[in-house]
């Protein structure tokens, strides 16, 4: 299995998340500038790819990113069986353990489609 490439330095990325986190605290009303987030969102993209490197399951985060992850059967032509998407804020919330899988899922803040379209194992990073 390759390793998965990185574009966004660790420490920044690491910063982003942790600005994010700040930002988005339950005692803020900060506006998070689209700099950070889309940096904390890439960079978290990258994280859950290298810890569960594969290609079965998409994570979308529109507009920032996507990525294929989690080991299992390779999907090549039209829309992936096992598919993920999310909002930035929420995505950022379930990474940094804000907000759990299963509470994200049953408030319908995550749209999760497929056998594999779980990761509740991965979160929080």
């Amino acid at each position: 299995m390759a390793v998965a490439r990185r574009r966004i330095d660790p420490k920044e990325g690491a910063a982003a998340v942790e600005a994010w986190r700040k930002a988005a605290g339950p005692s803020s009303d900060v506006p998070v500038p689209r700099t950070i987030l889309a940096t904390a969102v890439r960079y978290t993209l990258e994280e859950v790819t290298a810890r569960a490197p594969g290609n079965s399951v998409e994570v979308r985060v529109p507009p920032f990113g996507v990525t294929q992850c989690v080991e299992g059967p390779r999907h090549t032509r039209g829309t992936p069986p096992n598919v993920i998407e999310c909002d930035a804020a929420t995505w950022l919330a379930m990474v940094t353990g804000q907000l759990g899988w299963a509470d994200a899922v049953a408030a319908h803040r995550v749209d999760a489609s497929g056998l594999r379209a779980d990761l509740s194992a991965l979160l929080p990073l």
